[in-house]
């Protein structure tokens, strides 16, 4: 069993017809994040550098859809966007939202995002607190997260008492306590050491498999997006679009552990690699590029 990877589609203009099919109808309802010509432009010192040029994606409702891509490649940028901490230059982006009242994304950090001067249960209730939630709820929806990622002993604790792997508990427990249409996780687990990120990701796949919800989740690490994933974008060098998709077949839930033990696991791992080589080496390419031709400016 391996993975099925596509070639993502050229980019062009998104053609709009009257009539589908029954399938086609039921796959659109179930579209949770509908991206189309997604392009962001920067003003750097006078000239336009494109983040992100032409891209087109489908996210369904309850899929963890991973993104790997070589650095540059727009990826924060895409998420940042999809947080509405940044808007697109041209092009649509759209979260369908299930239920009123509730927020429509929680966005879990690279570096430590929660507050310093709140205790563990403050920083997890956080959410909940400013939409005015009943305590009662509060109570018992914040109590539910802090026992699944094992803080419940350290609610009282404060951020600068705890671990590197236990401040990101905190981050995933007040994600999913506030309840998202998505969460957005930007490379959550990278300045973990390598115990840590693995149990982390098994924590957040037993949490995950609760609720289902969607996720959109930036990673460099292709093992990470394989453990986690059930579909992976692999995104070009700059600018950034989607080169292709990669399905993970693996069967729901999981272990982390016995999951990298399979041969399929590895093929999976090496297939996204043959995706991914050229990008990275592109980029690397214009990055010494970028370094001779400004060595030569300032004539260093």
């Amino acid at each position: 069993m391996t993975g099925h990877a596509t070639e993502a589609p050229t980019p062009g203009p998104v053609t709009v017809t009257g009539a589908t099919t029954a399938a086609a109808d039921a796959a659109a309802d179930n579209v949770k994040v509908r991206i189309r010509g997604l392009t962001k432009e920067f003003d750097v010192k006078g000239r336009s550098v494109t983040a992100l040029q032409e891209l087109d994606l489908d996210i369904p409702r309850g899929q963890f859809f991973m993104i790997v891509g070589p650095s540059g490649c727009g990826k924060t940028t895409l998420l940042r966007i999809m947080a509405h901490l940044d808007s697109p230059t041209r092009g649509e982006v759209e979260v369908r939202h299930s239920a009123e009242g509730r927020p429509e994304n929680s966005m879990i950090f690279q570096g430590d995002s929660i507050f310093p001067w709140m205790t563990v249960w403050e920083n997890a209730s956080y959410g909940l607190r400013m939409r005015g939630v009943d305590k009662a709820e509060v109570r018992d929806t914040v109590g539910h997260y802090l026992d699944k990622t094992g803080l419940t002993d350290f609610k009282d604790c404060y951020p600068h008492q705890l671990s590197g792997g236990m401040r990101q508990r905190v981050s995933i427990s007040r994600a999913f306590a506030n309840d998202p249409d998505i969460l957005l996780m930007d490379e959550p687990f990278s300045a973990l050491d390598e115990q840590n990120k693995t149990l982390l990701q098994d924590e957040l796949l037993r949490i995950w498999d609760e609720t289902r919800k969607t996720v959109v989740f930036i990673t460099h690490s292709v093992d990470e997006a394989v453990t986690l994933g059930d579909r992976i974008m692999v995104m070009t060098a700059h600018p950034g679009t989607a080169k292709a998709f990669v399905d993970v077949p693996f069967e729901r839930p999981r272990d982390v552990l016995d999951l990298r033990h399979r041969p399929e696991y590895g093929e999976i791992v090496y297939e996204i690699w043959q995706q991914l080589r050229d990008e990275v080496s592109r980029s690397q390419q214009r990055d010494r590029a970028a370094t001779t031709s400004s060595r030569r400016r300032f004539g260093r």
